[in-house]
Order: structure tokens, then sequence, then C-alpha cells
């Protein structure tokens, strides 16, 4: 067989699994930045590999991004330390071509991403590789490095964690639409009351920035607290000509900020059953709205 053919077999291989390796890497670090550097690392190694070694491409190649993914996990977790203000994952932008690229479910929203990363790296890994790739615990120990048993640990200990901790409640699609656009509205037009009036009693807040940009340094409480911190921001002389679009932003209806044409933020949320906001996550961290680029 020519050079040529193997390495277009090669390519073929990967190729066909580009989609599953990206979205197992960006739900294990939140970040997509990362993933797409895991992706290419993961591309590095299977070319570097004998193929006529590998009986299960698919299985390798998960074990591949998975293992490179732990790296960037404990490396992550050091910076984290020294971040200013509430760390929020990278917004994925999910207009249907992207949707298609990440493979999403409901494991990539905001919320969950937010759940996941307080989960320690092997948890989070275990927990990815059994509930959302239906994995056994027998493959994930192979794939760890750790015995089935504690593997079986790990799983236990992060689904009671993940159960424990994920919104209770999820709008359908349409409600979820809905709600974004009544908000995105209200918060264009500087409407206090009207922002205030889709808050919940206990709804809570968080905004990334990263310092680099406007950002409360802690979680607000509070309608009046958040809904007179967020028109304030939006008040300021230095968003003039801020544009606020209704955007699918990993995989549930949210609000894009656009600056000239670029994004430059998100706002995602949870609601209760009442259709009041109980949460809300702002991204403003220039560095992590790569994934809101594009179309919508």
């Amino acid at each position: 067989m020519t050079d040529g053919m193997t390495n277009g077999m090669t390519e073929d291989v990967f190729a066909a699994h580009r989609r599953l390796l990206f979205g197992t890497a960006y739900r294990l670090t939140g970040s997509v930045a990362d993933a797409e550097d895991i992706v290419q690392d993961a591309w590095l190694k299977w070319h570097g590999v004998d193929q006529g070694t590998v009986e299960h491409p698919k299985a390798y190649l998960v074990r591949t991004v998975t293992n490179l993914s732990l790296n960037r996990m404990t490396s992550a977790r050091a910076v984290r330390e020294s971040y200013v203000g509430p760390w929020l994952p990278e917004p994925l932008l999910t207009s249907p071509d992207v949707a298609e690229e990440a493979e999403l479910a409901d494991t990539v929203s905001m919320a969950v991403l937010v759940v996941l990363q307080t989960l320690t790296p092997a948890e989070r890994a275990v927990f990815m590789l059994r509930e959302v790739f239906g994995y056994s615990h027998a493959e994930i120990a192979e794939v760890i490095g750790k015995s089935e048993a504690t593997t079986r640990q790990l799983a236990h200990r992060a689904r009671a964690h993940v159960q424990a901790r994920r919104p209770r409640f999820t709008p359908d699609p349409g409600e979820q639409r809905r709600i974004a656009e009544k908000f995105r509205d209200a918060c264009a037009d500087g409407d206090l009351n009207g922002v205030l009036a889709m808050l919940a009693p206990d709804v809570t807040s968080w905004s990334d920035g990263g310092g680099v940009v406007t950002a409360a340094r802690r979680p607000l409480h509070g309608p009046d607290h958040v809904g007179r911190w967020i028109l304030g921001v939006l008040a300021k002389p230095s968003l003039a000509g801020i544009e606020l679009h209704l955007a699918e932003i990993n995989g549930e209806s949210g609000v894009l900020a656009r600056y000239a044409g670029t994004a430059v933020g998100a706002f995602t949320f949870d609601t209760d059953d009442t259709g009041l906001i109980t949460a809300l996550r702002f991204q403003v961290n220039p560095a992590k709205v790569q994934g809101l680029q594009g179309d919508g």
C-alpha cells in the first residue's frame, strides 16, 4: 500500500471521529480553545502510531483525548486558583453546523458544564465516559489507569454530585426561547421593571470577565442587585452600539452580545417551573468568546 493511500485512510478514520473527540474534550475541559488543541494533539499522536497495531481506532482515540484532557485539566486547576472573579466555561454558539460539530447533548448546557467543573478531573472523566458515552467500568478503568473498583466509586460519587446540583427544571425549547427573547428585549430597552419581573426572588448571577473587562468579582444575589447591575453595565458609554441577539448557545436559547459585528459575550440562564430566571451566567472574557463567533 502506498504512503498516500495509508495517509488517506488515516485521515478518514480520524475525520470520522473528530466530532466525538471535540465533544469529549470540550465537555471535559469546558474550553473551546483547549478542546481544539487537544484534538490537534490527538491527531499528531494518531499519525505517529502504527495503525496496524490499533484494533479499535475509536476507543484508542477517545482514550487519547481523555488522557490529554486529564493532563490539561490538572494544570488548569492551578490557573483557576488565581483567576480574577468567577470562572465560567467557554460558551459555544450552536447554530446547526456548529451543534453537529460538537455532538451536543444536554451535558454541554452551560449549567451542567458549570457543575462538571466542580468535580475532580478523574471524576469528570469517569462521569463523561460512563453517562454520556456508555463505556463500561472496566473500559473506563483501562482509559484512566485506575482499578475497576476505584472507577465505580468515582462514577457513583460523580453521578450523585451532578444530580444534586444540575437544574431541576428545564423548559421546553419554545418556552426557553420566549424567555430569552423577553429578557433580551427588556435589557436592550433598559427596562428595569421588565428585567426585575423576570427574576426569581433567589436569583443569582455570575459574570466572567477574567479581570480584563467589566464584570462582578463575586456572584450577585437577589432581583434588585442583579437587575440594576445588568442595566448599569449595558448603559456604560463604552458599550454604546452593542447589539443583543437571540442565539442558540450550548444547545439552549440565550442572548449573544455583538459589537461592530463581533461577538463579545453571552448570557445563558436557568429558570424555575414558573418561568422566572433563577440563575444567570455572563461570559464576557475576551479570551473565552472564540466559540461565539459565527452567524448566530
